[in-house]
């Protein structure tokens, strides 16, 4: 080959190997880095078939002609793809490291072939495959040490308390109430956002744990099982919370005793004190266990806000909170028995409650432009979305829903969900394609829209809605899924 013509090959190659390994990481990312569950549990496999096979076949078919598909197909269309997504490759030390370790080795191979003018064409599932793999074994290594350190940080801070929360629903609502009551009394620490995985919390712990905290609340989320099993023998929490369980990602678990199982794996915690489990989980009795979920009694739960009262032991506590859902009470409630176990009084409790902040996009209540916004975006589960659906009743003016449906669940919750939406929305915009097809055929409501690409949304509602509307955002699945 010419000499241009090698340079055009060459940089070529690179960029193209670097295209491939954005997309790979990319999605790596969104599914916790399982190559497996990129593979077989993507919910647009036919992105690999667009984004990553018809590319990678082209390279070794079209020969000098791929410069050309590149620059005004592959380029273009992966640039769209990146654009319009809503859950962006976040740049963390692990995805650097891998694009480093990428774009070394395809600069490393493409100068050997250069200078020893043996290849006809630079390879690119190699270089892929190393870095995949080289990553993975650094990551590895890096993972154990990091492990070992905050394991050896837990057992510095010997007074700590750690509370430790599972569950399919509520996770996060109950560890942001634990954490808020308790801040009454102690100094306590919750995990950020939803981290929940064994990695999260160990980053958690070495980079943002105070020394100076005497409880710790956290949460621990599941794929498969061990995943809580791992956590808890992290942790080794004293008290554990198992919320309410149900049908969320049976996907992966396939059957709800599979779910069940995953999740009393924390009551293996070596240093266990106490439990509180939710009724729906179990009803084994066990010297540990305290059952919660029935406990909550004459609630009240409008757009202002919720009344309710607690029975707890020999005692009725009457609550009130700004927190919206009667779905929270019993969330508040095992936050109160935690609460209680660590030696609050009555009157604390109640005035910790009575100053509760909802959990950002949970039920968030927002007013904006004469409007009234239900920011339930990080709520997944069919309880918690009727809910919402209910307290949109309440609104005396039009009602506006947005959402995906229910994800990582069964078409006959999600046909349970278009019922009750079908009886109290006017206007339902129905985002991405996972449920669309189902939406679209069951929605028997004045106008319905489904968008299968949110980046209008924002002009949709513009245009859609009014001053004296109410509007839901349940369940923001990304775009991905």
């Amino acid at each position: 080959m010419e000499n241009y013509e090698v340079l055009v090959a060459f940089v070529t190659n690179v960029l193209f190997v670097t295209v491939l390994g954005w997309y790979l990481i990319t999605n790596l990312q969104w599914y916790d880095y399982k190559l497996s569950r990129v593979i077989l549990k993507h919910h647009k496999p036919w992105w690999h078939v667009i984004y990553f096979f018809i590319p990678f076949i082209a390279y070794y078919t079209t020969g000098k002609f791929f410069v050309i598909f590149f620059l005004f197909a592959v380029l273009p269309a992966m640039f769209v793809w990146h654009k319009k997504l809503d859950k962006k490759l976040v740049l963390t030390w692990r995805v650097k490291r891998f694009l480093i370790l990428l774009i070394s080795l395809v600069l490393f191979q493409d100068v050997l072939c250069t200078l020893k003018e043996t290849c006809e064409v630079y390879g690119v599932f190699m270089p892929l495959a190393i870095a995949y793999i080289g990553s993975y074994m650094i990551e590895k290594f890096l993972f154990t040490a990091f492990k070992k350190e905050a394991k050896k940080k837990l057992k510095e801070m010997k007074d700590l308390q750690i509370v430790c929360i599972t569950g399919s629903y509520g996770k996060t609502s109950i560890k942001n109430f634990v954490a808020q009551i308790l801040s009454k009394k102690f100094n306590v620490y919750a995990t950020p956002r939803s981290v929940n995985t064994l990695g999260g919390i160990i980053r958690d712990v070495n980079e943002s744990l105070p020394q100076q905290t005497q409880i710790y609340v956290c949460e621990a989320g599941a794929r498969e099982r061990g995943d809580i099993y791992e956590i808890t023998t992290f942790l080794e929490p004293q008290r554990v919370i198992v919320g309410k369980v149900g049908l969320a990602h049976i996907e992966y678990f396939k059957t709800l005793e599979n779910i069940i199982a995953t999740k009393l794996e924390i009551m293996q915690s070596p240093r266990l004190e106490m439990a509180f489990i939710h009724t729906s989980v179990t009803d084994e009795p066990h010297e540990k266990v305290t059952f919660f979920g029935d406990e909550v009694l004459n609630v009240n739960a409008t757009l202002e806000g919720t009344d309710f009262e607690l029975q707890l032991d020999n005692e009725v506590l009457q609550l009130h909170t700004d927190v919206l859902g009667e779905f929270q009470t019993m969330n508040i409630a095992v936050a109160i028995r935690i609460a209680k176990s660590f030696g609050m009084s009555n009157e604390d409790i109640i005035n910790a409650v009575s100053t509760l902040e909802p959990v950002e996009h949970r039920l968030q209540k927002i007013k904006a432009g004469g409007k009234i916004i239900l920011d339930d975006g990080y709520n997944g589960n069919i309880d918690g979305m009727l809910e919402a659906v209910r307290l949109c009743s309440l609104h005396d003016g039009r009602k506006v829903i947005v959402t995906p449906g229910l994800v990582e669940s069964s078409k006959e919750l999600n046909l349970k969900l278009i019922e009750a939406i079908n009886k109290v929305f006017d206007i339902v915009i129905v985002t991405g394609s996972l449920n669309a097809e189902l939406f679209d055929k069951n929605l028997k409501v004045k106008t319905k829209i489904i968008l299968h690409d949110k980046s209008s949304l924002t002009d949709l509602l513009a245009n859609q809605t009014k001053a004296g509307d109410i509007i839901l955002f349940a369940n923001d699945a990304p775009s991905f899924i």
